[in-house]
């Protein structure tokens, strides 16, 4: 078997794309977008037609309508080719916004619904602040299944637990980036700060009886992926995916139950303040979680100037 195919005996694939014929590829159970993948897509031309129809068939609607239904008929679309779930974006400048969050959650999901897909094959993508796991701590009550995102830290990772959400997707490339570029040092295997913060994730859940699922998320390279092999999902670009099925060395379970209750770590309570000084001391997760926001709401800018032009 190649890599990919032995990945899949011990973690739930996920592709991380907006392209359906890569999709169509790998065969992945679930799917990820986001606003920078969805502007890449709609930048091609065998994608030019979902936006052009987004905006045709809702003129005179406010731009962020108009995205809205775009990013549901992108869903929509993946979903006819996997047999999973598709996770879809709030707009990352609600990051900050409780009450608009779950608005936009609760939008999203009833357009979905509209298209006639169930809300259980929906995940809303909600940054991992503290508005935000508040949002999604409402919307899980009301059936509306949250995937966490812009995760880079533990005390994010207890305080989604906590709030009893679906699924987290931890950043591993992003925590690479940062280590390497803080301390000059390259990374590899299981010293990788990405991989160990994930490892550190999910053996604080399954340690302690958290029902949320652990998604690594944004690797930057396939030794990354298969060092988290018994991971709940992984979720993987196209390309790093196709270097997975171009390989067959061997990859063997790194993550798994049994280690995890017996690792050494204590159960933390966490309020708003707890949080917001824990995840304020790691300059890191502080520094990503800003960052990233940022680089979401400038895609989504980018997707409004897109959608204005057609107009």
């Amino acid at each position: 078997m190649n890599q990919l195919e032995q990945l899949k005996q011990y973690t739930t694939i996920v592709a991380d794309t907006g392209d359906f014929q890569s999709i169509e590829a790998f065969a992945p159970r679930d799917a990820t977008t986001n606003p920078s993948l969805i502007l890449k897509a709609v930048q091609k031309d065998q994608y030019k037609p979902l936006l052009e129809k987004a905006v045709r068939d809702n003129a005179g609607k406010p731009t962020g309508e108009v995205i809205d239904r775009l990013l549901v008929a992108f869903g929509t679309a993946i979903l006819n080719i996997i047999p999973g779930r598709v996770s879809t974006e709030t707009d990352a400048r609600l990051s900050f916004d409780t009450q608009a969050t779950i608005d936009k959650g609760r939008a999203l999901i009833a357009l979905y619904e509209a298209a006639g897909v169930s809300r259980e094959r929906i995940l809303i993508k909600i940054a991992s602040t503290w508005e935000g796991i508040r949002a999604a701590e409402v919307l899980e009550k009301e059936g509306i299944r949250c995937n966490m995102t812009l995760l880079f830290s533990l005390p994010q990772a207890i305080a989604c637990a906590d709030a009893q959400v679906q699924l987290i997707s931890p950043f591993v490339g992003r925590i690479y980036d940062w280590y390497k570029k803080s301390t000059g040092q390259e990374y590899t295997g299981a010293d990788d700060p990405g991989v160990q913060s994930v490892k550190r994730i999910y053996n604080y859940y399954r340690k302690f009886g958290y029902k949320t699922e652990v998604m690594g998320a944004s690797f930057r390279n396939t030794s990354q992926i298969t060092e988290l092999a018994g991971c709940d999902l992984l979720t993987i670009s196209p390309e790093l995916l196709q270097k997975l099925a171009d390989s067959d060395a061997a990859v063997t379970r790194k993550l798994n139950v049994e280690e995890a209750q017996g690792a050494d770590l204590q159960k933390l309570t966490l309020d708003e303040k707890s949080f917001r000084f824990m995840l304020n001391e790691d300059a890191m997760g502080t520094e990503k979680l800003s960052e990233g926001i940022r680089l979401f709401c400038a895609d989504a800018v980018k997707l409004e100037i897109l959608v204005e032009a057609l107009r």
